[in-house]
């Protein structure tokens, strides 16, 4: 981005439209799901009391990063050896199902936006406004449910 002017100097040319991912892209959310996860399953290891290695970034890389929630749940108890039952997307935390868990990192992850809130890349909301400014029509999309 040119410090100058605040443009990216991306050679936009004839664009009709440009869609953007939330997560990752606009707002700097990723951390904060990482964040959540690492809670979850730390709390949930040292619960079980058996495999306790912390789940780490790998961890996250490997079966949880870009999968619907629950499927994330179950990568990463299926790598460590533990099989829970689906349960149901109404289950409480604090109920040994994969619904269960996956809810307990949801409500980890929005208590800590709504403590602090959401960060977002400068760099990209340039990128925005000069596409704005080229005519071309914009959207943000994200399949998260927390939009």
């Amino acid at each position: 981005m040119d410090a100058a002017t605040g443009k990216t100097g991306h050679d936009l040319g004839p664009l009709d439209a440009v869609v953007l991912d939330t997560d990752g892209v606009i707002t700097r959310t990723a951390s904060v799901h990482r964040a959540a996860w690492k809670r979850l399953f730390d709390e949930y290891l040292e619960q079980r009391g058996d495999d306790q290695r912390p789940f780490s970034t790998e961890d996250y890389l490997a079966h949880v990063d870009g999968r619907p929630r629950y499927d994330g749940v179950e990568g990463f108890l299926t790598s460590r050896g533990i099989t829970l039952p689906e349960g149901e997307p109404s289950d409480r935390p604090g109920t040994e199902t994969i619904c269960a868990l996956g809810n307990a990192k949801n409500r980890y992850f929005k208590a800590e936006v709504a403590e602090h809130g959401v960060q977002v890349y400068e760099g990209t909301l340039a990128f925005m406004a000069e596409v704005r400014e080229c005519g071309a029509s914009l959207a943000a999309v994200s399949a998260s449910e927390n939009q």
